[in-house]
């Protein structure tokens, strides 16, 4: 049997991507086919951190993760310990980021995928298949078309037409090599043996998040999510990958932390490659690839998943532009310089934490502590922070500070409501004036281009000056003084696309940003 559906969009994979990016979609209207191989959400952990980015971009669909129970945020230091236990580094995972959220959260990836899932269901124009796999994949210079068949069976097939199709299906991606996009592979590999607990209500552990760095067995402690613990152990190269993965060599390698069959349930038990590697290209036509298809990377930034997320945010407000009719189909490719770029800059940085950490000569691991230790000491023992990270060449003025970075955000009050600014005003398109008036600073080509956008010119600012958005914090006066800028204009995935001082540098902005997203103003 043969069915055919339509739809603008058809995603392949459900996948913490594909739901995202389905949802995001199918709140701005568009009709949405998801199809996923496997007919239930795989049950065992997978991801369990995030940054601050990915939990801004949940509170856009409801979820808290400083108040939700799924969530968890232990407001403490990440420790870097050698062999002896002596501090190597510290890394602040404790305080906000300047986007509003604490630097790291924990969670259960098969708990969050449940919540998405859920969120799909409410969507009238968004449409779940599950146990469907991908076989076929053609497109022409106006649809696309993904044949599926039943996963079980094989003997029904569903053909699904939609102006675009995402690959969001993971490493082993079909859209992907349907396509044919060649992956560069850095040749980085690291067996790592996963496990997975729930101790007892009773268990402590302190730090809650820290790194081993013993040449004899680097290992990762760190939490899984409400209720749960993560221990990550290296696979030494005298070692067995299968005798490795087996439950009896989990108890043993936990026995030191005082974990047994007795006091703790295991989960998950799973020895994985850690690899690095990405797409060259993550667009053909109207097909793209986002998530693990387009990129991968060694789990030690914690940054695999979001990176993903980012992806999907990147697609929605572009596809659903182009779906609307307001911009052209060309505005697909920043979506790949400016995820390529950005991506690979985590995958290297998540190499080079991995250099450090997989040491297993004891004369090289010495050496690495000898210099840690030293520039520890040379710090005073204080916290690294992380940098806000730019996206590659895309839809942003290159010459204005902060631009290309995460926005910043404070807390607010607008039109009766207190929250942080995504919450209380909303995304979108956006002008921002601080702390400046801005009425007839944009001329009429640039509202123009700002309605066809549905953008919004907004004044920020302290009470009693008469602004749109009422600050409570410093969080805008801090950034507008560390850019020396009055003027901010933020895109619908938070990123900066321009900052400017006066109103003329803020028309030459606006003009490149019109000209980037090939907007017609006439």
């Amino acid at each position: 049997m043969t069915s055919e559906l339509d739809a603008d969009v058809t995603i392949v994979g459900a996948g913490p991507v594909g739901l995202l990016l389905a949802i995001l979609l199918g709140r701005a209207g568009k009709s949405v086919i998801i199809t996923e191989k496997w007919p239930h959400i795989y049950e065992r952990p997978r991801a369990v951190t995030m940054d601050a980015e990915v939990a801004r971009i949940l509170a856009t669909l409801g979820i808290d993760c400083d108040t939700d129970p799924a969530f968890e945020n232990h407001k403490e230091l990440y420790y870097w310990k050698n062999a002896d236990l002596q501090d190597l580094q510290i890394v602040d995972w404790e305080s906000l980021a300047p986007c509003g959220w604490h630097v790291t959260y924990w969670f259960n990836q098969p708990e969050l995928e449940t919540r998405l899932v859920e969120m799909v269901k409410t969507l009238p124009t968004v449409t779940l298949f599950r146990g469907w796999t991908a076989v076929e994949l053609s497109q022409d210079e106006d649809n696309t078309q993904v044949v599926v068949q039943d996963t079980a069976t094989g003997q029904s097939r569903k053909i699904l037409n939609a102006q675009f199709v995402v690959g969001a299906d993971g490493a082993n991606s079909f859209v992907r090599d349907s396509l044919g996009l060649p992956v560069i592979d850095k040749g980085y590999f690291f067996d790592w043996l996963i496990l997975d607990l729930i101790p007892d209500a009773g268990f402590k552990t302190s730090p809650a998040q820290w790194q081993l760095c013993d040449p004899k067995r680097p290992t990762t402690i760190v939490p899984g999510g409400p209720g749960r613990r993560r221990w990550e152990f290296m696979v030494l190269p005298s070692e067995d990958i299968d005798e490795m993965a087996k439950p009896e060599t989990a108890w043993r390698l936990l026995e030191p932390w005082g974990l047994t069959p007795d006091t703790a349930k295991l989960e998950r038990s799973a020895v994985y490659r850690f690899q690095a590697q990405w797409a060259e290209q993550w667009l053909a036509g109207r097909c793209m690839i986002a998530g693990d298809a387009a990129h991968l990377m060694p789990p030690f930034a914690g940054e695999g998943m979001c990176a993903g997320l980012r992806d999907a945010v990147a697609l929605w407000w572009r596809l659903s532009g182009i779906l609307d009719g307001t911009l052209p189909l060309q505005v697909l490719d920043s979506f790949e310089s400016e995820r390529i770029a950005h991506a690979k800059h985590y995958i290297q940085f998540s190499q080079n934490l991995g250099d450090i950490i997989c040491i297993a000569d004891p004369d090289k691991a010495a050496q690495r502590d000898k210099r840690m230790m030293a520039d520890l000491e040379a710090r005073d023992h204080q916290p690294i922070t992380g940098d806000l990270v730019k996206l590659g060449s895309g839809i942003w003025c290159e010459e204005s500070p902060s631009a290309g970075e995460l926005s910043p955000q404070g807390v607010v009050r607008f039109e009766g409501q207190k929250d942080r600014f995504d919450q209380a005003v909303g995304q979108g398109w956006m002008v921002l004036a601080l702390e400046c008036a801005i009425d007839g600073v944009l001329s009429d080509v640039h509202q123009t281009a700002l309605a066809r956008l549905n953008g919004r010119l907004l004044t920020v600012g302290p009470d009693g000056g008469g602004f749109n958005v009422v600050t409570t914090d410093n969080a805008y006066a801090d950034w507008a003084s560390e850019t020396d800028a009055r003027y901010i204009i933020v895109r619908p995935d938070f990123y900066v696309a321009a900052t400017a001082k006066t109103p003329e540098q803020l028309a030459d902005c606006l003009d490149t940003i019109i000209d980037k997203l090939g907007i017609r103003t006439f």
